[in-house]
């Protein structure tokens, strides 16, 4: 092969496309940096912390509503769907930064709410867009694509503020100005290779060892982050010092691209695993394909105890419903069920009138809900115990969301492909220990912000890991962008209860105790504030319940779900 097909190829590779992804990915969960701008925000402008709350809640709408970015991904090239998210991620923060600035007259609550809503829905175009050439390259590895791809969207808010520290701004507000200028740089470069490449044809028998690097890259990653955090933290280090460590982490998320550079420039043709297989083999797959269909059509009509017998008589009882159900539809006796069954392709409304999908939506209401929150909040919460770094921990929370999110697409594939067990079981475990690090906060304990920190931000992030992955084996991949947008909604939905109103409203009514009981009134422009663990430590009582609540309901959709993973998966098991 020439040079010209060998560099042909390479810009053809699904791996160079996800790639490319997670570059895109690494600078669009400008969401997540909202903790580090909101103390900002609220100085500049006087405002209090329910309308920072207001603010916080318009920022999590626009993250969520991507109605518009799935529907396109469907109809246009993903390279015009980037180009809208940065548009509007240039206009909505740049205009924030001028009015923070004060380059602009103050603008109204309202006119803000609306300028943070349209910056930050275009990270709903960010985040579409990779998903949706990531799953359709990659459809034998959703669990860890998501994983990896929204892991890299969680980590883009310690990224963008190292960038940040790099560059010696002579203001707080600079770092609105990095988040409006950062991701449009980088994604228009590169938004040109994010695209569907017939990924599912270049299968290879080297993609888990690609993978696997790709997961120590990631832990090198975040690694190397978190070190450098408590560097900062710990040490007053100079402008060149910050400058070589920001440039050892652009490095690092540069540095798999040696994955597709070694499999299309330094590595012999391989042949792709469908060619691997004997006829023998390809028969077997086409037969089973074939049963899977039909099996769907009987899935309902199974009875319960069937699912308890041995497996030479399960399949019996199943085979002979089977030609009972067909002789009696040939007859005309019963009406087969022309809708798609779980495993298949499901369009947003059919799946919006399947329990199961409103079961995993509401449970992600309650805990994605709660971990929003807390990454809201988690500025004031840093600054109501008394540390003057609130980004230390904001970074902190971005570094352990990405972990949480590689690691549960990691852990949660190892489930289904191994034992074949649902994906929510994942979901369901992450839950209860995101209950118990909130309820630890509430109670006052020692070195409670750092735990929330470190779980709530990894526990947060494996839900976005194993949550679009389990959506996509459930109800199919024809309308994925559809149905991972509508799932994103869940964490505004929850946000709007738990820190518009709950959060808010107990940390306004506890400094209004406070102010009142001091012999400091506030002086004209001064912000209400709270001060110690009271301030929090209701509010993450209440959300310990709601993430038990948000357990029971994944209990419920493993239940419901055990068949139809055993159907997916249970092949795995003896290969």
């Amino acid at each position: 092969m020439g040079f010209q097909e060998k560099a042909k190829s390479f810009v053809n590779n699904r791996w160079l496309v996800f790639v490319a992804s997670m570059w895109v990915q690494s600078c669009s969960g400008i969401g997540y940096l909202y903790g580090s701008i909101s103390p900002v925000i609220k100085s500049a402008m006087g405002y209090n912390q329910r309308q920072i709350a207001m603010l916080g809640v318009a920022k999590d709408i626009g993250d969520a509503i991507g109605f518009v970015a799935g529907s396109l991904c469907e109809v246009a090239p993903i390279w015009v769907v980037l180009f809208i998210g940065v548009a509007q991620n240039f206009f909505g923060y740049g205009l924030v930064w001028l009015t923070v600035n004060h380059t602009l007259p103050p603008l109204p609550l309202w006119v803000l709410c609306i300028c943070i809503f349209v910056g930050t829905n275009g990270e709903t175009y960010f985040n579409t867009g990779a998903l949706v050439s990531g799953v359709q390259n990659f459809p034998k590895s959703r669990g860890p694509v998501v994983g990896i791809l929204k892991g890299f969207a969680g980590l883009s808010g310690a990224i963008l503020t190292q960038v940040y520290t790099m560059f010696n701004f002579p203001d707080e507000a600079s770092i609105i100005f990095v988040v409006a200028v950062g991701p449009t740089i980088v994604i228009t470069a590169v938004m040109f290779m994010i695209r569907p490449v017939g990924g599912h044809r270049q299968a290879r028998q080297s993609d888990n060892m690609s993978f696997l690097a790709l997961y120590g890259v990631c832990l090198i990653l975040a690694a190397y982050l978190l070190a450098v955090l408590i560097l900062q933290d710990l040490v007053d280090l100079s402008q060149t010092v910050l400058t070589i460590l920001t440039m050892g982490l652009v490095i690092l998320v540069l540095l798999p691209v040696a994955i597709p550079v070694t499999l299309v420039f330094f590595s012999s043709k391989p042949e792709s695993e469908e060619s691997l297989l004997s006829e023998s083999q390809k028969q077997e797959s086409i037969a089973y394909d074939r049963n899977e269909v039909i099996l769907s059509e009987v899935e309902d009509e199974t009875p319960l105890g069937v699912d308890a017998l041995p497996d030479n008589e399960r399949e019996k009882r199943i085979s002979h419903l089977q030609a009972r159900l067909v002789q009696a539809a040939a007859d005309g006796a019963v009406k087969v069920k022309k809708g798609p069954r779980r495993g298949e392709d499901f369009t947003l409304m059919q799946a919006l009138v399947k329990a199961d999908f409103l079961l995993m939506f509401f449970s992600l209401v309650l805990a994605s809900g709660s971990g929003l929150t807390i990454i809201d909040n988690l500025g004031q919460m840093c600054q109501s115990l008394g540390y003057e770094k609130p980004h230390v921990f904001v970074s902190m929370i971005s570094i352990w969301n990405f972990l949480g999110r590689v690691g549960g697409g990691y852990f949660s594939e190892l489930i289904v492909r191994k034992y074949a067990y649902p994906r929510p079981v994942a979901m369901a475990a992450v839950q209860v220990v995101m209950a118990c690090s909130l309820f630890y906060y509430a109670m006052g304990a020692p070195g409670a912000i750092y735990v929330v920190s470190i779980v709530m931000g990894s526990c947060y992030g494996a839900h976005w890991a194993i949550v679009p992955s389990a959506a996509s084996e459930l109800f199919g991949l024809k309308s994925f962008g559809a149905l991972y947008n509508f799932l994103t909604l869940a964490s505004p939905a929850g946000s709007l209860v738990f820190s518009g109103v709950i959060a808010s409203g107990i940390y306004d009514y506890e400094a209004k105790i406070q102010n009142a009981t001091s012999n400091h009134p506030l002086t004209d422009g001064e912000a209400l504030s709270c001060y110690g663990t009271i301030c929090y430590s209701i509010t993450c009582g209440i959300l310990s319940v709601v993430c038990l609540m948000a357990f029971f309901l994944s209990m419920i959709v493993v239940y419901r779900t055990k068949r139809v993973y055993a159907k997916l998966y249970g092949n795995s098991q003896v290969r």
